[in-house]
């Protein structure tokens, strides 16, 4: 499964780039492919194109407060969740992503 992603936390500190490493991570031990763009204090990082937009089966936003650029996912299944819950379950989250995809 191909994701992209988008974390922003309240601060654009902490919680997002947390956010990004366990998303990551988890993503690798389920073997899926997953690109996570960051919008925090210093701006955007690892900024998403829009070829791996257009390529992804599935967007995430692990928001907590409203991001730029949302408009760019448009026709795309769009999953919201906040960034406490991919930091402490990752894992478990993509999976139930990935299940959801499947029942779809």
């Amino acid at each position: 499964m191909k994701i992209v992603c988008v974390a922003a936390c309240t601060a654009g500190i902490a919680h997002t780039y947390i956010a990004r490493e366990k998303l990551i991570k988890g993503a690798k031990a389920l073997n899926f492919d997953i690109l996570v763009e960051t919008q925090g204090t210093i701006g955007t990082e690892h900024a998403l194109s829009a070829a791996d937009i257009a390529a992804a089966d599935v967007v995430i936003l692990a928001v907590d407060i409203k991001i730029n650029g949302e408009e760019r996912f448009k026709g795309k299944p769009v999953v919201r969740v906040k960034t406490d819950i991919v930091i402490k379950s990752p894992v478990k989250f993509l999976e139930k992503v990935a299940g959801s995809l499947e029942r779809a």
